[in-house]
């Protein structure tokens, strides 16, 4: 089914036009014009795994529950598609960063009630078990970095030295993750690509792979894939102060996206994951 004749079949609305958007790499996504001239937007579910798409909504609805988050009103899902409230895009202001740390502080302090979700879920086309541990180490190495060093080595994107190297982190994991704290509300996938500017400037949170999780996570990959303004930071500790230490544990985080994107893409991320394993392992 076309994206058009799925929209059309999710809302019960005739579609009058449709225009490519881009910044999806795992499907074809679309600004929507319907009957009546209400736009929208859409994503089609063609060629995603199963269920990709209610879990995209679910994660979404989740952020959305947070007061003061702009997230992207969910309209409807089916295994077709997914449509979004449309958000004119613009361009960053002065203030877009200050908004950004703001809206980032309120969603980590809303908190979730475990590490992990009641579902699994998935960043990019790879699925992320998120079956609830009891801390923050053990569902970090077991959910996440021992999954996906597996598949980055039987891809042949990743050193099969880094599963030994695992086990060693995971042993001074405990001492390496800095102050215990509770499971927050995280974006899950928070790279630039991923906040939305609208035409005043407000940043939206689009395409999340949440779950309960460490905060610093967030910030590590949005400092991994960008370089965020020193507003966004200050922003953020005027609502939640960061712990002790919270700069030098990044590049360990960051462990996580570069593995994701070894498995997914190879190159040399596997060879960076490996470096950033080999300086805290």
């Amino acid at each position: 089914m076309g994206l058009a004749d799925a929209v059309a079949a999710a809302l019960g609305r005739r579609v009058v036009r449709t225009a490519p958007v881009g910044g999806g790499c795992i499907s074809e996504a679309a600004r929507v014009e319907l009957d009546g001239g209400e736009v929208v937007f859409a994503k089609s579910g063609e060629g995603l795994p199963p269920g990709l798409l209610d879990v995209e909504a679910a994660g979404l609805r989740w952020l959305a529950e947070v007061p003061g988050v702009a997230v992207p009103a969910v309209l409807a899902v089916t295994p077709d598609t997914l449509v979004l409230e449309w958000v004119e895009p613009g361009v960053p202001t002065s203030a877009t960063d200050e908004l950004l740390g703001r809206q980032l502080a309120r969603l980590h302090t809303a908190g979730a009630p475990c590490f992990g979700w009641d579902r699994d879920g998935f960043i990019g086309r790879e699925v992320q078990r998120n079956t609830p541990a009891a801390d923050w180490p053990a569902f970090w190495i077991e959910r996440r970095i021992r999954p996906l060093t597996e598949r980055a080595v039987a891809r042949g994107a990743l050193d099969p030295r880094a599963r030994a190297a695992v086990d060693r982190l995971a042993a001074r994991l405990p001492d390496l993750a800095g102050p215990a704290e509770p499971p927050a509300r995280v974006h899950g996938d928070l790279w630039t690509g991923n906040v939305h500017v609208d035409r005043a400037g407000r940043p939206w949170l689009i395409d999340p792979a949440p779950y309960g999780g460490h905060r610093e996570v967030d910030l590590a990959m949005l400092h991994l894939f960008g370089r965020p303004g020193p507003a966004v930071v200050r922003a953020y500790e005027e609502v939640a102060p960061l712990a002790p230490g919270w700069r030098d544990r990044l590049r360990l985080w960051q462990l996580e996206p570069l593995l994701v994107h070894a498995v997914t893409f190879g190159g040399g991320y596997g060879a960076s994951a490996l470096a950033v394993l080999d300086r805290y392992a």
